[in-house]
């Protein structure tokens, strides 16, 4: 697929350079940057503009190379006529004279990679910008040395040096979308940065070479990075030419670091020597920096070492892997991360760890939640060994990963009568779950766990046993039987740490689904204790969010998620786990736009999966679309929620009855809303699940549902929490139309930083004072509502908050008196007098019904369009 490049927008430095193509005072700027970060596209993008002009001044430019600077006017070659021979000023004062003879006075010049001109073209340029009305666009290398003529243009003042950095991360990830077409995932964002360091140049060839590899695709209609960042021919070469004029030593330095980067000082000293990493740093190859007490050494940019590991040949690599691993070697580790690195370096040296110790790195590293290296250390103790104990561990990070095929066929040639009980044990489960989910076969899992189990008697396998069918009956939908199952294992002194995690993890969320918040919290410590897998952490955190939710605050529940995205970092599939946790917090928060933006990317990563997360994630998204308003786009989620949803994910059904609810509710089917979410809780209960009856309900209420009260008060006979009894409140006042308690409601909400159900009840409660002929009441209900909307969208919200009949003048002072000001400030900054504003006040309040000024401020404050007037007097994010 052919990219589409557009130029970047660099607005300040194109407003700046055309300053100074104006300016009285200097003739034109000097643009400074590294290769590639985009001078040349900028000096000519200028350079068109200016010569757009009405004046239409000529233009020429001039291409500066190394070749050229060899020969007296070489780059000027085609612009001045210099006959004859003399002194350096005679010959300089010609080529301007020619020059300005065929071009004229007012001639623009464009000097590209003027660090080449050699010294006669320098001063010609020198001279052009000082004796004549020539203006001048000239770009230089930083880093390299440019003759003092040219270094003089800006250290005199006479042209503006404008530094021309690359792009940040936003920017660099704006670029990208902008070729791609389409949103690019987060965590291949920030990979392909780090490569690129926002290099313009570096950037399009790293894009287009990953899309080409086919490491950067398309899923779900977001762009993910999935493997290796792959270079153009044309950058290698590029990448190439500059290594090839390194010293031997310098390059040195850098194919040690291609293999292990950063390294210390001390560690790349012993590999090289001290007076090679001098110098490589002195043509800034190299950094150094400060770590600690210590000093690490990292390459000038990462595309360098990237280029020098893709050229290195497969016994070069061995050699300089396994020097590596024998200077690391020779301290103990610092940490598990450390000892991991260096079994993966050494797996590919001279001298590979026993295979027993690449088995145990393998299931370390997933315990630590990276799978990609789990999986890398068991393929290559499988390759030396070909044994079920190498199986093992590849087949749960095949597994782990989504590849369920591929897992699959790594314990398919195992023959399970040959095996010992605890190795049928340590075959079955691997081999079950990754049947019930990543090949979508929850029943036959479910009879295969069954008939194995059955062959075993030793206590710690049946425990094992018992623990995955706990959480194979959890997702089928039976949380109180999980429960039950998950205690038994629990309870034995003889449950092996693998059987904990699993009975723990599925306790923890079974209970907090339950209803039963105060087991949760050991159940949660005692999961995250036990050895096992990572990702099983996410199971518990989604628990221990859900029991925040109904217990604590919201932000109690973020503090929860961050942690989990913590230690996620950008390892997939954790990150899009835990980022269906933080979305689930920034939806009860109100901030729907940032939810929905993780959720499309998680569940582009995890629908292609078979983990339960991914239909969850969907089901997320379709319930915070539906609450933004976004009638189709809900609906088109809600139909590959439901087209995903299948036993696996069962428990949770009552979220997709949820989905459906918004979505509808979004298409202003309030009847169909209300009976979706009532049936979402009924759904809810018959599987015990009562606090997610509570959360349905509660949603019910929010669409105005007046009937719910019962229904809420007979779960909280059995569920008694802080969400609970103010739905119980909350559903009470809409049921009487009761505006002071939905007022008291929504403050008591906001306080638990549920502000998109506050907001709600604040509507609600200006509906109901409006009812009541309450203005004063109607107004403030709604601007509390318009305040804690956020970027939600209701029924309620749209139906309370529509626009007001005022003119634009009259909202612009409306805004003001919202703000607090008098009428004579308000008068100073309109610049009109204070009988005009008045006026202005008294029309406005009687098209709104205002009985004073201060319902006016409250009518105005409680608008989508007064909210978006007041946010254009807001500092932008950069000067907060």
């Amino acid at each position: 697929m052919p990219l589409q490049w557009r130029t970047a927008e660099r607005g300040s430095s194109l407003g700046l350079l055309e300053a100074t193509l104006k300016s009285k005072k200097q003739r034109g700027a000097v643009l400074a940057g590294s290769a590639g970060v985009g001078k040349t596209v900028l000096a000519r993008s200028v350079v068109q503009r200016f010569a757009a002009q009405k004046t239409k001044p000529p233009v020429r430019w001039v291409a500066c190379t190394a070749s050229a600077s060899q020969v007296p006017f070489g780059s000027f070659s085609h612009l001045v006529e210099v006959a004859g021979v003399g002194d350096s000023a005679t010959l300089v004062r010609a080529a301007r004279e020619s020059l300005l003879r065929h071009y004229g006075e007012g001639l623009l010049v464009g000097i590209d990679d003027a660090h080449h001109l050699d010294n006669l073209s320098a001063t010609l340029a020198h001279q052009l910008a000082l004796t004549s009305s020539a203006r001048l666009i000239i770009t230089v290398r930083t880093g390299e040395p440019a003759p003092d003529a040219i270094t003089a243009l800006w250290k005199d003042g006479i042209l503006s040096r404008v530094d021309i950095e690359p792009f940040d991360r936003v920017e660099t990830t704006q670029l990208i979308e902008a070729a791609l077409g389409g949103p690019l995932e987060s965590a291949s964002a920030s990979k392909i940065f780090d490569v690129s360091q926002g290099n313009p140049l570096y950037l399009r060839h790293l894009v287009e070479g990953t899309v080409k590899s086919g490491t950067l695709r398309e899923v779900e209609g977001v762009w993910q990075l999935r493997g290796e960042i792959v270079l153009t021919p044309h950058l290698s070469t590029l990448i190439g030419d500059h290594l090839k004029t390194l010293p031997p030593q310098v390059k040195s330095v850098l194919e040690y670091l291609s293999v292990e980067e950063p390294l210390t000082l001390a560690d790349l000293t012993a590999l090289t020597s001290r007076a090679s990493i001098e110098e490589a740093e002195k043509v800034n190859a190299v950094e150094v920096r400060a770590r600690n007490d210590d000093l690490v050494v990292h390459s000038a940019h990462p595309v360098y070492t990237e280029g020098i590991r893709v050229s290195l040949g497969r016994l070069a690599a061995r050699r300089l892997r396994t020097d590596v691993v024998a200077q690391l070697s020779s301290r103990p580790a610092r940490n598990v991360s450390s000892r991991l690195r260096l079994a993966d370096l050494a797996i590919d040296s001279e001298n590979p760890p026993p295979v027993d110790n690449v088995i145990e790195s393998s299931y370390e590293a997933m315990r630590l939640g990276d799978l990609v290296l789990g999986e890398r250390l068991a393929r290559n103790a499988l390759g030396r060994s070909g044994g079920l104990a190498a199986r093992l561990p590849l087949a749960h990070a095949l597994a782990w990963l989504g590849r369920g095929r591929e897992a699959d066929d790594v314990l398919v040639p195992v023959d399970p009568a040959q095996l010992s009980e605890w190795e049928l044990t340590s075959w079955t489960l691997p081999k079950a779950a990754n049947q019930f989910w990543m090949l979508d076969e929850p029943e036959q899992a479910m009879d295969f766990l069954t008939e194995m189990g059955a062959r075993v008697t030793d206590p710690i396998a049946v425990h094992t046993f018992d623990a995955l069918a706990a959480t194979f009956v959890m997702n089928a939908g039976d949380p109180q039987h999980a429960v039950e199952l998950a205690a038994a294992v629990l309870a034995s002194p003889s449950a092996p740490e693998l059987a904990i995690a699993w009975a723990a993890a599925t306790a923890t969320l079974a209970s907090a689904r339950l209803g039963r918040f105060g087991d949760v919290g050991a159940l949660a410590n005692r999961g995250l204790s036990a050895q096992h897998p990572g990702l099983l952490r996410f199971t518990i955190g989604l628990g221990e969010i859900t029991t925040s939710l109904m217990t604590e605050t919201v932000m109690r529940a973020q503090r929860r998620a961050r942690n989990f995205m913590e230690f996620s970092g950008l390892q997939e599939p954790g990150r899009a786990i835990g980022e269906v946790l933080l979305a689930r917090t920034l939806m009860a928060s109100g901030e729907l736009t940032r939810a929905t933006f993780l959720l499309r990317e998680s569940a582009a990563a995890l629908i292609q999966t078979g983990y339960s997360w991914g239909p969850l994630a969907l089901m997320y998204l379709a319930q915070a679309t539906g609450q933004r308003g976004d009638a189709a786009a809900a609906a088109q989620v809600l139909a590959r929620a439901e087209a995903r949803h299948s036993v696996r994910s069962q428990l949770y059904a009552p979220e997709l009855g949820l989905a459906k609810a918004w979505t509808l509710a979004a298409a202003h089917d309030l009847n169909g809303a209300v009976a979706a979410a009532r049936a979402a809780a009924r759904t809810a209960q018959q599987s015990g699940q009562l606090a997610i009856a509570l959360h349905a309900l509660h949603d019910s209420v929010r669409l105005g549902d007046g009937d719910a009260v019962g229904a809420i008060a007979e779960v909280l006979k059995a569920v008694d929490c802080t969400a609970g009894r103010i739905a119980l409140a909350h559903a009470r006042a809409v049921a009487a139309a009761d505006a002071p308690t939905l007022d008291r409601v929504a403050l008591e909400l906001a306080d638990l930083g549920m502000r998109c159900a506050a907001a709600d009840a604040s509507a609600q409660a200006a509906m109901a004072y409006s009812a009541r002929h309450d203005r004063k009441g109607e107004l403030r209900a709604k601007a509390r509502a318009a305040e804690l909307r956020g970027d939600a969208a209701t029924p309620v919200l749209e139906r309370v908050l529509s626009a007001l009949p005022l003119t634009e003048r009259e909202l612009q002072i409306g805004v003001m008196v919202a703000e607090g000001l008098s009428n004579k400030a308000i008068a100073e900054r309109l610049c009109v007098s204070v009988r005009t504003v008045e006026g202005h006040i008294y029309r406005a309040c009687s098209k709104v019904d205002a009985p004073d000024r201060a319902t006016l401020g409250y009518a105005v404050a409680g608008t989508k369009s007064g909210s978006a007037l007041r946010e254009t007097k807001r500092p932008s994010a950069s000067t907060l």
